[in-house]
C-alpha cells in the first residue's frame, strides 16, 4: 500500500541534487573556474593534492565577494547573475544556477577567502554541508577569492571509494577539461600545479596571460604544435553541402555565425592518432558539439584517412540562438540553424585542404656540397648548390631508394657491381666535376644496355700508340670516342688509362652473355629472395680477382643437370565415412539422456552466419566458463582445419587455427619484453604537463613496450623525459606517436598493461605464422592441448583478426527420436 505523498526535506532534496551537479574532479574544478572567470580573475592558480584527492584549491585575483553576500554564497540556487527567466536568454557569464558552490558544500569541506576590492582586509569563511555560514574571521589578502575543498565526495561513501580507486584517471579526465579553458582565455593566466604527498609541486598546465588563442596553444601543448595548425577561414556554404544537409543559401542566417579557431593540416603525420586534442566552443564557452565533431572529422579523412586533426573553434553567434541551460554542467547545447553551420563548417575545411591536396612542401632546401682541395696546402672550400624542387626530381626521389637527393648526380646501382666499378674509375678525380653530366649519361645508357639485353659497348675508336699497361701522362693524354648502339651520337670522355677501355669492353660482354642466359633468368624471375646474395657473391669475385664466368659456368652446369622441373605425380585418396541422424544420436551419453532437465537446452540460438558474429558471441561468453574446455570430449578433426567437440549434449566446432593463433597472441602480450636499441643522444619529447606525469607515473609500461626514458625531476614541466632508446624487432621499428598513444590509453587506464595498436599487429602476425594451420593432421592429445588452452586465455572467443574461434553447431537432444 503507497503511503501518504509528501514534500522531501530540504537536506534530502540538498544532498540528492548536489551529488547530480558534481559528478567528478573535473566538474568541480570547472565551476571554480568558471566563478574565478566571471569574476573577471586575470590570474587563476588551481593547486590539487595527491591528484585532487586530498586538497584542492582555486585562487584568483577577481573582484572578491561583498560582506553583504556571504550567507547566500553557498545557498541553493541564489546567484547574483538572473533576475527573472527573461535574463537567461543574454546571460554572458559562464554560471548563473547557482548550484556550484552549495552542491560543492554537500559533498566536501569547503572554506572561502575573500577580499572584494572596495576593502582593505580579507574574510575567512567557514561553511557545513547545508551552505549555512558557520564562522568568519578576518585575514590579510589580495582582493580576489580562494575556494579551498577538502576530500572531495567524503558525505557519498561509494563516490568516494571509487572516486579514490580512479583518482588518476579522473585527473586526467580534470586536466583536459581545464586545457579547454586554458585555450579560450585570452589575457588570463591559468596555472595548475599537482603535489604528491610531501613532493614538490608539479606543474600541468600553464599558460601567460597571452592575447591570441594561438600563443595559448603553444604554451600547452609546445611551440612544435603550431607547425602544422592551419588558421580556418571561413567561407560561403556551397550548392552541393546546402543540398545535401537540406538548407537554403539565406545571406541572413548565414550572417548570424562567425567561426574562428585552428586545425591540422591534412598532410600526412600532422595529425594525431586519436581525438585527444580536439576543441570545441560556443561563444567561448567549452562544450559537447558532437555534430560538428563528426563533420570535421569526416572531412579530414577525406584527405588523410588514417588520422585525427588537432581542433580549437569558436563559433560566435547571437545569444538568442543558442540554449546552453539544458544539462547542470552546460556542455550539452542546443543551436537554431544548426544544418547551416554544418554546412558552412564542411565547406570552409574542404576549400582549405584542397588548396594543400595537389601541393609538396619542401620543408628544408637540399643541399650539394662539392669540396675543392688545394694541392699543396691542403685547404677545404665548401662550394654549395641548392637543387631545384621539379617535380621530376621528386619523382627520382621516390622512384629508387637509392636515387640521388640533389639535380646534379645520379647514383643509382646497377645489378652489375663490377659494371659500375668500372663506370667509376673511367674519369679522374680532377675531371669528376667537369664530366659530371657525360659520366651520368654513360651510366643511364650502359645500366638500361644490361637489363635491355641490348648489344654490348663497343670501341669506336682508340689510340694503339700507348701502352695499355701503362698510364698515359696527362700531355699525352687523348680523348677516347665511345659510340652506344642506337644513340644519336657517340659520346667522348677523357681517360687516364686506356687499359680501362679493354677491361671495359670485357666486361659488358659479359654482362651482356649473363643477361642472355635462360638460366640466369629463370633464377631472377623463380628465386628472387637470391638475387642479394648473387650481387654480394658477384662483389667478391671483383673484390679477389675471382672469374666470375667460371662460378657462372658452375652454375648453369649444376642448373641443367638438377630435376627442379621434372613434374611431379601427387596421389590424392578419397575416402567415404559414413553419416545418418542415427549415428549422431548415438554420441549422447546415457546419463545425459536420462537427465530429465540439461542447462545448454535451448542455450544457443545463433546461426553460424557472419551476420551473428556478435550474438553468437555473447551467448559463448554467457554459457560457457573457462573451465568447461577441459570437460569437452573430442569426438575427432573435420576438414584437417576444425575440432567437434561435446559438452554434454552441445555440439561445437572450433577453428584449429584461430584458437591456436589467439592463445600464442595473448602469450606474446603477456610475457615479450620488447628489445630496444640506444639512441645516438636523448631525444626531447613533445608532451604537455599532464602526457609528462602519465608517463612518469607508467614508466614500468613503457619499459616493458621496450621504451626507455631519462627522467630529470628537477627539469620545468614537459622538460623532464626524454627518450633514450626505442624498441625494434627485426623488421619492425616504433617511434613517438607509438608513445602518444601509449599515453593516450593509459589516460582511462592507469597502470594496465598495454601495447600500441602496432606491437599489437606485429604480435598477431607472428602468432598467426606460429600457429597451427589449416590442412595439418592434429592427433586426440594435439586438440586436447588446444582445448585446454582456450581456458588459460582471457578472451578465447576471437582470433586477434576477428575470425570466431569457435560456435555451437547443434543440441543432440534436440534431434527427433
Amino acid at each position: 500500500m503507497a503511503g501518504k505523498v509528501k514534500a522531501i526535506d530540504r537536506q534530502s532534496v540538498h544532498q540528492i541534487c548536489s551529488g547530480q551537479v558534481v559528478l567528478n574532479l573535473a566538474t568541480a574544478v570547472k565551476e571554480l573556474v568558471e566563478n574565478s572567470l566571471d569574476a573577471g580573475a586575470t590570474s587563476i592558480e588551481v593547486r590539487l593534492k595527491n591528484h585532487g584527492s586530498e586538497l584542492l584549491e582555486v585562487i584568483d585575483n577577481g573582484s572578491g565577494v561583498k560582506e553583504e553576500n556571504f550567507e547566500a554564497l553557498t545557498l541553493k540556487h541564489h546567484t547574483s547573475k538572473l533576475n527573472d527567466f527573461s535574463d537567461l536568454a543574454g546571460v554572458s557569464t559562464f554560471g548563473f544556477r547557482g548550484e556550484a558552490l552549495s552542491s560543492l558544500c554537500a559533498l566536501s569541506n569547503l572554506m572561502i577567502t575573500t577580499c572584494h576590492t572596495s576593502v582593505a582586509i580579507g574574510t575567512k569563511l567557514e561553511y557545513n554541508h547545508d551552505g549555512i555560514l558557520l564562522k568568519q574571521s578576518p585575514i590579510s589578502r589580495q582582493p580576489g577569492t580562494t575556494v579551498t575543498l577538502q576530500n572531495l565526495f567524503s558525505t557519498f561513501p561509494v563516490r568516494h571509494k571509487e572516486f579514490l580507486r580512479n583518482v588518476k584517471k579522473d585527473f586526467g579526465k580534470m586536466v583536459h577539461l581545464l586545457q579547454a579553458y586554458c585555450l579560450i582565455s585570452t589575457g588570463v593566466r591559468i596555472t595548475c600545479t599537482n603535489q604528491v604527498g610531501t613532493g614538490k609541486k608539479n606543474i600541468v598546465a600553464q599558460t601567460y596571460q597571452n592575447s591570441c588563442i594561438r600563443d595559448n596553444i603553444g604554451n600547452i601543448y609546445g611551440p612544435k604544435s603550431l607547425a602544422n595548425l592551419l588558421d580556418l577561414k571561413q567561407s560561403e556554404p556551397s550548392v552541393d553541402c546546402c543540398e545535401e544537409f537540406g538548407v537554403k543559401l539565406d545571406p541572413q542566417v548565414r550572417s548570424v555565425f562567425s567561426i574562428s579557431g585552428y586545425i591540422s593540416s591534412c598532410e600526412h603525420g600532422s595529425g594525431r592518432s586519436s581525438t585527444d586534442r580536439q576543441y570545441y566552443f560556443i561563444n567561448s564557452r567549452p562544450c559537447d558539439f558532437p555534430k560538428v565533431s563528426k563533420i570535421v572529422n569526416e572531412v579530414y579523412h577525406m584527405y588523410n584517412r588514417h588520422q585525427y586533426p588537432m581542433v580549437v573553434f569558436n563559433i560566435t553567434l547571437n545569444k538568442d540562438y543558442v540554449d546552453v541551460n539544458l544539462t547542470p554542467d552546460k556542455r550539452k547545447i542546443l543551436v537554431q540553424e544548426e544544418k547551416t553551420l554544418l554546412a558552412v563548417i564542411k565547406t570552409s575545411l574542404i576549400k582549405l585542404f584542397e588548396s594543400l591536396s595537389g601541393t609538396y612542401q619542401l620543408k628544408q632546401p637540399m643541399l650539394k656540397t662539392s669540396f675543392s682541395q688545394s694541392s699543396l696546402s691542403g685547404n677545404v672550400q665548401p662550394v654549395s648548390n641548392f637543387a631545384k624542387a621539379t617535380l621530376s626530381n621528386l619523382k627520382r626521389s621516390f622512384s629508387h631508394p637509392d636515387a640521388a637527393k640533389d639535380n646534379g648526380s645520379l647514383e643509382k646501382r646497377s645489378k652489375c657491381p663490377r659494371l659500375d666499378s668500372f663506370f667509376t674509375k673511367l674519369l679522374s678525380p680532377t675531371e669528376t666535376d667537369s664530366n659530371e653530366d657525360l659520366l651520368t649519361e654513360t651510366v643511364k645508357k650502359s645500366t638500361a644496355l644490361c637489363h635491355s639485353k641490348s648489344q654490348p659497348v663497343t670501341e669506336a675508336n682508340t689510340d694503339n700508340g700507348h701502352d695499355n699497361d701503362q698510364m698515359s701522362s696527362p700531355a699525352t693524354r687523348q680523348p677516347i670516342t665511345i659510340k652506344v648502339e642506337n644513340s644519336r651520337q657517340p659520346i667522348t670522355i677523357k681517360v687516364e688509362n686506356l687499359n680501362y677501355i679493354k677491361e671495359l669492353k670485357k666486361e659488358s660482354s659479359r654482362v651482356h652473355s649473363i643477361c642472355e642466359s635462360p638460366v640466369l633468368a629463370a633464377n631472377l624471375n623463380n628465386d628472387t629472395g637470391d638475387v642479394e646474395g648473387r650481387k654480394r657473391e658477384s662483389h667478391r669475385n671483383h673484390q679477389d680477382g675471382t672469374s666470375i664466368e667460371n662460378k657462372l659456368k658452375n652454375r648453369e652446369v649444376k642448373k641443367y643437370n638438377s630435376n627442379v622441373d621434372t613434374a611431379s605425380t601427387v596421389v590424392k585418396k578419397q575416402v567415404t565415412i559414413p553419416f545418418s541422424l542415427k549415428s549422431l544420436k548415438s554420441c549422447r551419453n546415457q546419463s545425459d539422456v536420462n537427465m530429465k532437465s540439461d542447462g545448454n537446452v535451448g542455450s544457443f540460438y545463433a546461426s553460424i552466419t557472419p551476420a551473428d558474429n556478435s550474438n553468437a558471441e555473447s551467448e559463448l561468453v554467457r554459457n560457457i566458463s573457462k573451465d568447461m574446455f577441459s570437460k569437452m570430449d573430442i569426438l575427432g578433426q573435420f576438414n584437417l582445419g576444425f575440432i567437434i567437440a561435446k559438452l554434454k549434449s552441445d555440439l561445437f566446432i572450433i577453428d584449429q587455427h584461430a584458437t591456436d593463433e589467439k592463445y600464442n597472441f595473448e602469450t606474446f602480450q603477456r610475457t615479450t619484453t620488447l628489445q630496444n636499441q640506444k639512441l645516438i643522444q636523448p631525444k626531447s619529447l613533445e608532451l604537455t604537463a599532464v602526457d609528462e606525469s602519465i608517463l612518469i607515473d607508467n614508466v614500468h609500461i613503457f619499459q616493458k613496450n621496450g621504451f626507455e626514458f631519462e627522467i630529470n625531476e628537477d627539469a620545468l614541466p614537459t622538460q623532464k623525459v626524454k627518450l633514450v632508446s626505442l624498441p625494434i624487432s627485426k623488421n619492425w621499428t616504433f617511434g613517438t606517436e607509438d608513445i602518444n598513444e601509449l599515453i593516450f590509453m593509459l589516460m582511462d587506464a592507469p597502470g594496465v598493461m598495454c601495447r600500441p595498436s602496432r606491437v599489437r599487429q606485429m604480435f598477431a602476425s607472428r602468432a598467426c605464422r606460429r600457429s597451427v594451420m589449416i590442412g595439418t593432421s592434429l592427433n586426440q592429445s594435439d586438440m586436447k592441448k588446444l582445448l585446454h588452452h582456450m581456458g588459460e586465455i582471457d578472451q578465447p572467443w576471437n582470433c586477434p583478426h576477428g575470425r570466431p574461434t569457435m560456435r555451437h553447431l547443434i543440441n543432440l537432444k534436440m534431434l527427433p527420436d
